[in-house]
């Protein structure tokens, strides 16, 4: 018989944001709340009554599971702490958590309650921060660099085009044409370290638009041996977007991924772009009720783990040929847009997700 009490009780665990769940001393699942779906990716009506660890287990398999954790905390009767625990869930998805587990005597029966922490948006929340602080840093830097340079360059062009006048002797004219050459090529390094400024006029557009146009020009440059895929989700409403800076953004990262797959000489090369809606999601600081996430994936050699955290720095490259700015200007154009580039690599599967808050959609 289900008691007032009883109802009072389902109502508070139903409304904690904290996942809860309650487990029996034999590892069967007797009720989580809505948090606890939510973070575990699943449904009460599928795993009531099963067993805890056909739900998840410990991303290190030397480790004990979680489940076992639950039972010896039963059978000793003592609560128990674990903290920065990977979990993997039944679908492959990797969740970093601190979990407590608390047993209590249910009329004669040992049931625990075990209480679920993500830590992983509180990690990306401070990563993401760190890293949209330092490139803030660096671009202030360079731009200023940047400028510095301009001027003494203009200088130098314009004293050896008076110099090239005045020459009379036709054999030092490629003297001064080495010098103009060589400076104009400088004051274009200069520009594409400065990068765009500022967006241009957005326009409210479907992200999609951008994407075919993206994989339009991939296909033309992949040889056959590249095979470039899509995976889009038409729920994404249209955005305010600068058109051609986001064009220049995902080309920018496509192209890497395609570059990678050559590098690499890969077979059976795959690029996949990929679209999705996220909801109440945050972008360092700041959570946005819409955002619009879009990952192009490759099956290349991966980025060089020394390079991963500085890839979207000025002048940081892995390509003996690369100048180091193509990311860096692709993560200028996105963060002029609130949003941000973060990069996944391991060999044989590299992923780089742009995120982008759709904040002026039009709504249906």
């Amino acid at each position: 018989m289900i008691t007032a009490r009883d109802t009072l009780y389902r109502k508070l665990l139903d409304n904690l944001s904290t996942a809860t769940l309650l487990v029996s001393n034999d590892g069967l699942i007797r009720y989580l709340n809505p948090s606890a779906e939510a973070l575990l990716e699943t449904s009460a009506q599928r795993c009531l009554n099963h067993s805890l660890n056909n739900l998840f287990r410990h991303g290190h398999d030397d480790e004990e599971s979680i489940g076992q954790a639950v039972m010896d905390a039963a059978h000793n009767q003592q609560p128990v702490t674990r903290r920065q625990t990977g979990l993997v869930l039944a679908a492959g998805h990797t969740i970093t958590v601190d979990f407590a587990l608390t047993p209590i005597d249910e009329s004669g029966n040992n049931t625990v309650v075990v209480e679920i922490f993500p830590l992983d948006r509180l990690l990306r929340i401070s990563r993401e921060e760190t890293l949209i602080a330092s490139q803030k840093t660096t671009q202030m830097l360079v731009r200023g660099l940047a400028h510095e340079i301009k001027n003494p360059l203009g200088g130098i062009r314009g004293a050896a085009q008076l110099l090239d006048r005045e020459l009379v002797d036709e054999g030092l004219h490629e003297y001064t044409h080495v010098i103009i050459e060589e400076a104009d090529r400088l004051r274009n390094l200069v520009d594409r370290l400065l990068g765009p400024h500022k967006p241009g006029t957005p326009t409210q557009l479907n992200i999609h638009e951008v994407t075919e146009h993206i994989r339009t020009l991939l296909g033309a440059e992949a040889a056959s041996s590249v095979c470039i895929v899509r995976d889009y989700d038409p729920s994404i409403p249209e955005f305010l977007i600068d058109r051609e800076a986001m064009i220049q953004a995902l080309l920018n990262v496509a192209r890497n991924a395609l570059e990678a797959l050559q590098r690499g000489h890969v077979k059976h090369g795959n690029i996949m772009i990929r679209t999705r809606i996220l909801r109440q999601f945050t972008i360092g600081p700041q959570r946005h009720a819409l955002t619009c996430r879009i990952d192009i994936i490759d099956n290349g050699p991966g980025v060089d783990p020394a390079l991963l955290e500085r890839i979207f720095f000025p002048m940081v490259t892995g390509r003996a040929d690369g100048t180091g700015l193509g990311l860096s200007i692709a993560q200028s154009i996105v963060q002029q847009h609130n949003g941000l580039i973060e990069c996944e690599s391991k060999p044989g599967h590299t992923c780089f997700s742009i995120y982008l808050p759709v904040e002026n959609h039009h709504d249906a």
